[in-house]
């Protein structure tokens, strides 16, 4: 298949990678978003979000000619579907936030007038179980026969995306035998992993299930450590002990679960089946809740603080993305706990070293802020704020560590 023309639709956390590592497998690759600018950054060989590699992958790929972008599709033998899934506008504040599939849609009628029979459409976007059959129903509805689709999600972390990409296994899931069979020799160009065959709707699952597996587990982690905070109890001491049992396996609890996977898939299960998946909303809740608990914590100790000072004492938040040692805010639940903070007339400066400018948020550099606040909160574990120097001095002031640091 290298050589074949290659349509990636979402030039974004995922969108964008996977086109250049499809480039420099050599397969001609197009790049298609709605996003001008971002075309226009791409096509000058630049990158809107810091990824180890990246930047000069796709400089390579731009230069030898092997990857281009537009805001058009284009016809192509194979087509990658990557667009974001939220949820629903409408459905934000609800109990159970409903999925929001119009990208999906969109992208998928914008390809309707250059697909032909022959082509696979392959959806990577998290998506609910079904959504692969909702798009082939849409091509067929247009009178365009032959067309194969697959559902292979990504599995990767970000930071090291470009690495994940080529090593990781991958489910290829085919709405039939021809197109898991097609979409496995697509991947297996530049795959190194396992390249796992099955239907498209397991497929869909699956992803789903990865993530709400690891929701389920960080939410027992962060319920523990409210538990040990009502006795009075180090957490951090309770799950290094209770790890030394063999068949034991606690997580480090954190301020919330950020990130457009592990905060967002488990609720397509959820809203797909509300009566059912009753263990996977409660963690979801658990984890949603988790920033207002932070919040309400560090309100107290800044309460305690600045009756000692006479004035109302200034917090630094260390640390904003929604994991560590990157500059990926999305759903980030130290992000929330800022801006909640803020947003409660305490005065609050930030230390974000992978990102120069937030709105609304004063980010200061870590030696900046250690002359100037009065209580500093690791949110994030950065490792600026793991180092020996930097917790030496942290432990010289007031410190509450939410993210493990010390």
């Amino acid at each position: 298949m290298s050589g074949m023309q290659v349509t990636i639709v979402g030039l974004g956390y995922i969108g964008l990678p996977t086109a250049a590592v499809a480039a420099r497998s050599g397969f001609q690759v197009y790049g298609v978003d709605v996003n001008k600018a971002l075309v226009d950054k791409i096509s000058s060989a630049t990158v809107q979000f810091e990824e180890d590699g990246l930047e000069d992958l796709i400089n390579q790929q731009v230069t030898e000619g092997r990857l281009t972008a537009g805001l058009l599709p284009r016809p192509s033998d194979v087509f990658v579907i990557c667009v974001p899934t939220p949820f629903k506008s409408e459905s934000a504040g609800q109990e159970i936030p409903e999925p929001d599939m119009t990208y999906v849609r969109q992208a998928t009628e914008a390809l309707l007038p250059v697909l032909q029979a022959g082509n696979l459409v392959i959806i990577e976007s998290t998506s609910p179980v079904g959504t692969t059959r909702m798009v082939s129903e849409i091509v067929a509805t247009a009178g365009i026969d032959g067309v194969l689709f697959a559902y292979c999600p990504e599995r990767i972390l970000p930071g090291n995306t470009v690495y994940e990409l080529e090593q990781n296994d991958r489910i290829i899931g085919g709405l039939t035998p021809d197109a898991a069979a097609k979409a496995k020799a697509f991947y297996g160009n530049f795959v190194r992993g396992g390249l796992l065959e099955t239907s498209a709707e397991i497929a869909e699952m699956c992803k789903l299930a990865e993530n709400s597996f690891r929701d389920v587990n960080i939410a027992f982690a962060n319920e523990l450590s409210l538990l040990a905070a009502e006795h009075g109890l180090p957490v951090a001491e309770v799950i290094e002990l209770a790890n030394r049992h063999p068949r034991v396996n606690i997580l480090q609890p954190g301020v919330g679960v950020g990130g457009h996977c592990i905060a967002v898939d488990p609720w397509f299960l959820v809203a797909a089946s509300p009566d059912t998946a009753k263990l996977i909303q409660t963690a979801r809740q658990v984890n949603d809740n988790k920033p207002d608990w932070v919040v309400n914590f560090i309100s107290v100790q800044h309460k305690a603080i600045s009756a000692e000072l006479g004035r109302s004492a200034k917090v630094a938040c260390l640390g904003l993305s929604y994991k560590p040692d990157i500059d990926d805010f999305r759903e980030s639940p130290a992000l929330k706990v800022t801006r909640r903070l803020i947003a409660q007339n305490i005065p609050v400066v930030a230390v974000e070293p992978n990102s120069d400018h937030i709105d609304g948020i004063d980010l200061l550099s870590l030696e900046e802020a250690l002359s100037t606040a009065d209580l500093f909160v690791a949110l994030v574990g950065h490792k600026q704020f793991r180092e020996p120097s930097s917790l030496a001095e942290l432990r010289k002031h007031s410190f509450i560590d939410f993210a493990n640091i010390d």
